[in-house]
């Protein structure tokens, strides 16, 4: 395969993606490696820009250029309404190309991407701020993130038991079964009882701002940790105080928001801080919120795309010739 041919790109979809088999570790691996790029200025990543077009839809698109002198910009829409379609509410596409030449590398499908680069980053954090013997986890929220991040924590903490909150009964009660089949005690749980009870806590509602706030911080064990990948919608605002530690993705991207998730002066650092240790004293119950970071987007795909042409996967197109 000529991966730098200028006459053709490699095209990709979600499906032969989730065959290569790429593990939970390898990409939060790869993220660590992209943040400590970030920290040393061979990486530049754009704030992430948000839309939100009506009827509750959100998209949003994220821009970062390597030192290995590749361009990832990806681009993604959550549609509510999808789910009546038969089509998943989160879908989205990803383009590579050559920073120096700006020619095309490769077009990849965003939904497998999306939701594991999420998890490998709630990982990251994972890694330096839960409680290294974590055996319960729970979830409010079941879908696609709620999967994800069973894979990931699963890899990284004895977990024994899961408590699940689910707005569809149908969704939670198939996601204990997957939990089950995974050798996990997972059960159905209120909001409280999932908070109370869990060592960590997964929350990956819908992006919906008319989401009444549901959740309350001082409900976590004091030695829990919490990974927020809902921009902290169904959190009462006041009660995140309750947190001695909170870390973003990214502090300056918070900082310029024009609807952020908490208040910045409460936050210790962002995922960068943490990998290279300028977040120090930790103190729990502590959190990650997520907003979504360009430098997770880059990781992933450049992984992907390596494991990709190594394996020898895909679909090479041919340019046109007007293009």
């Amino acid at each position: 395969m000529a991966s730098n041919d200028r006459d053709t790109f490699l095209y990709l979809p979600d499906a032969e993606i989730d065959a290569l088999a790429i593990q939970p570790r390898e990409i939060a691996d790869a993220i660590e490696a992209a943040l400590i790029e970030k920290s040393e200025g061979r990486l530049r990543a754009a704030p992430k820009s948000t839309l939100f077009p009506g009827d509750g839809r959100y998209v949003m698109s994220t821009l970062a250029v390597g030192g290995d002198d590749l361009t990832v910009l990806k681009t993604v829409s959550v549609s509510p309404n999808n789910p009546r379609r038969g089509l998943p509410s989160i879908n989205g596409a990803i383009l590579l190309l050559d920073a120096e030449t700006g020619l095309l590398r490769s077009v990849m499908g965003a939904n497998w991407i999306t939701a594991h680069r999420t998890a490998a980053m709630s990982a990251v954090a994972a890694r330096r701020m839960a409680d290294p013997a974590s055996a319960s986890i729970g979830f409010v929220g079941c879908g696609v993130q709620a999967r994800s991040h069973l894979a990931a924590f699963r890899a990284l903490f004895p977990l024994r038991q899961a408590l699940a909150c689910g707005r569809s009964a149908a969704t939670r009660d198939a996601f204990c079964e997957d939990a089950r089949a995974l050798g996990l005690n997972a059960r159905a749980a209120g909001p409280e009882e999932a908070l109370r009870e869990a060592d960590i806590v997964i929350t990956s509602i819908a992006l919906d701002y008319g989401v009444a706030p549901f959740l309350d911080a001082a409900w976590m064990k004091p030695s829990a940790f919490a990974a927020i990948t809902d921009l902290c919608i169904p959190w009462h605002p006041d009660s995140l105080a309750h947190f001695g530690t909170i870390v973003v993705d990214d502090i300056e991207q918070e900082r310029t928001a024009e609807r952020p998730m908490l208040d910045v002066r409460t936050v210790a650092g962002d995922l960068t801080d943490l990998v290279t240790e300028r977040v120090g004293g930790l103190k729990r119950p502590a959190a990650f919120a997520f907003r979504g970071a360009a430098v997770g987007d880059f990781a992933a795909t450049v992984l992907v795309y390596s494991r990709a042409l190594e394996t020898g996967a895909g679909q090479v197109v041919a340019m046109g010739s007007g293009s």
